[in-house]
């Protein structure tokens, strides 16, 4: 049984938040955890807190064993763009695309 968090609409753009997720993907729960916590990255703390989430539902459920918890699936979705006008020369603007993300966790 899969034991599941979702952060939606996280401030992070897919791509950054991807390079975390390929690091802790089919690591135990912990070992994760510990990978993240000494991770400069700002999108670490999201992962971390995704993370931590589905192990307080693996927790909630009655999860048989929780220190042999494995993450078996990380996704990191693209979201919707915020777009935002920048003033560009000769009276143009570019723009500029905000990206979010959707972090899924399962554990198992």
């Amino acid at each position: 049984m899969a034991y599941e968090a979702v952060h939606r609409f996280a401030r992070i753009s897919p791509r950054k938040a991807r390079l975390l997720a390929d690091m802790i993907r089919g690591k135990f729960a912990d070992e994760a955890l510990e990978i993240l916590k000494y991770q400069p990255q700002r999108g670490a703390r999201m992962l971390e807190k995704v993370l931590r989430s589905a192990l307080a539902n693996a927790e909630d459920r009655r999860a048989p064993n929780l220190n042999g918890l494995m993450v078996v699936d990380v996704r990191v979705d693209g979201g919707p763009m915020f777009r935002r006008m920048r003033p560009h020369a000769r009276g143009m603007a570019s723009i500029i695309k905000k990206r979010t993300s959707h972090i899924h966790v399962a554990l198992e």
